[in-house]
């Protein structure tokens, strides 16, 4: 406890310096962990197939891949800083009106285990960016993946500016007990009402990247076998263990047998016959999630898959048809390469279901039908929303990226990553060489005047 509370209070002083505050100064950090991560490249990416048996091309996609965020801070970084002139009431005059973007301080970042590296990294590029100080406390479910986290920041960065700090449940607990200016938290709703809590004891906001069951509607209307790629892709990377994976298909009644053939033929093509034995399919985390897991391919009829391996942590790409509502695998976010496959006959009894449910991280609508793709946004709520495609929306920095009710709170990416870790303090300058008395006591017959002016 001692040894995170000296870690936390050496950063509060290093912040307290002022020395983030310079633009050069984080733009150099920013430039220094793109190097770092160029140099550690190869080391990642063995990490994280240590951890999850990723595969290499998944690896440097979804972990590497995070270079692509850094590029874009630093590109932006001077322009997201600057303060923005805003427009000062008539009768305010004469002053001047703007908006400064502050760094907060000292802000503790959560990774899950999922996409270890990237998850770490993505936040802190964001923190940085606005100037604060961060401990990261990357997940001790991939143990592989924390130890690279913590050698690559502790070899680059001074430790009074950004540190890692390892280790399980109890390191968690001790961290959130200390005073924070942030808390930038990803992972499960359980887990994410604990940090929450916590946080509350000494007021600290928090952005919650949680989850939930993300539903994939497939209108009757689209080219199935290009469908049916998609949505395999997005559902099996990670062996599904993606917080914005396509959690279950709603597909429209006429075409449900075409589309299961078509995603049956999506996973040989992806995997082959023996996705076990394929370089580019991987494990479940730990025993505990496939023991989670497993007993869910028992919810359906299995048309694809269905095959497991405690041994290995493995289950095949698996795809359940005759799923209901109330089937365990429907219950909670699966989490894992297992698709629940539902059917609708009117696309008005497929928004319904969606909307008796907790609002979903992400929501997938196939169709060629414009008038039916605006119905699904106006009438639906998400985090996030692709159209025709699955996963992608994640991959555009320009796009703010986060949950809504208890898929999570806050956003983060491209500048509202810089938003997130930065506070906007308003600022209203005015001079002293006119003042009108209007406002001041004796008020008298000021109130006719007051009147005229507020209507």
């Amino acid at each position: 406890m001692l040894a995170i509370s000296d870690a936390v209070e050496k950063q509060r002083t290093f912040f307290n310096s002022g020395k983030t505050k310079s633009i050069d100064f984080r733009l150099e950090q920013l430039k220094i962990l793109k190097q770092a991560i160029l140099e550690a490249q190869s080391s990642i990416v063995e990490a994280v197939q240590a951890d999850l048996r990723k595969p290499t091309f998944e690896a440097y996609l979804t972990e590497v891949g995070v270079l692509d965020e850094l590029k874009y801070a630093i590109k932006h970084l001077r322009s997201w800083a600057k303060p923005r002139k805003v427009a000062t009431p008539v009768t305010f005059m004469p002053a001047s009106a703007q908006i400064c973007p502050q760094p907060l301080g000292v802000v503790l970042i959560i990774a899950p285990w999922n996409y270890p590296f990237q998850l770490s990294m993505s936040p802190l590029v964001g923190a940085i960016a606005a100037g604060n100080c961060a401990i990261i406390k990357p997940s001790e479910l991939a143990p592989r993946t924390s130890q690279v986290i913590a050698n690559l920041i502790r070899q680059h960065f001074d430790p009074a500016f950004i540190t890692a700090i390892e280790g399980g449940v109890e390191t968690s607990q001790q961290l959130l007990a200390e005073r924070f200016d942030h808390i930038f938290f990803t992972g499960g709703t359980a887990i994410g009402k604990k940090v929450m809590a916590a946080a509350a004891e000494h007021l600290t906001p928090v952005t919650l990247e949680l989850g939930g069951k993300s539903p994939c509607i497939v209108d009757a209307e689209v080219p199935i076998e290009l469908a049916a790629r998609r949505i395999a892709w997005g559902k099996f990377t990670n062996a599904g263990q993606t917080c914005i994976a396509p959690d279950y298909l709603l597909v429209h009644r006429s075409i449900k047998p075409q589309l299961l053939s078509a995603i049956q033929q999506s996973i040989a093509t992806f995997y082959g016959d023996n996705p076990a034995a394929s370089p580019d399919f991987g494990r479940i985390i730990n025993q505990k999630h496939f023991e989670r897991l497993a007993p869910l391919v028992q919810s359906g009829k299995i048309v694809a898959g269905g095959d497991t391996n405690p041994a290995e942590c493995y289950i095949a790409p698996t795809v359940l048809d005759g799923v209901s509502w109330s089937d365990p695998v429907m219950q909670e976010e699966i989490f894992g390469p297992i698709l629940p496959v539902l059917e609708f006959e009117d696309l008005n009894e497929a928004i319904a279901q969606i909307n008796q449910r907790p609002k979903p991280l992400a929501l997938y609508f196939f169709s060629q039908n414009q008038q039916r793709q605006a119905q699904v946004l106006q009438e639906t709520s998400s985090g996030g929303v692709c159209i025709n495609d699955t996963i992608l929306q994640v991959g555009v920095p320009e796009l703010p990226f986060g949950g809504v009710g208890s898929s999570g709170m806050g956003r983060y990416h491209g500048k509202a990553s810089f938003d997130t870790f930065s506070h906007e303090r308003s600022i209203l300058k005015k001079p002293f060489f006119l003042d009108f008395k209007l406002r001041y006591a004796p008020y008298g017959n000021k109130l006719k005047w007051l009147k005229q002016i507020v209507r």
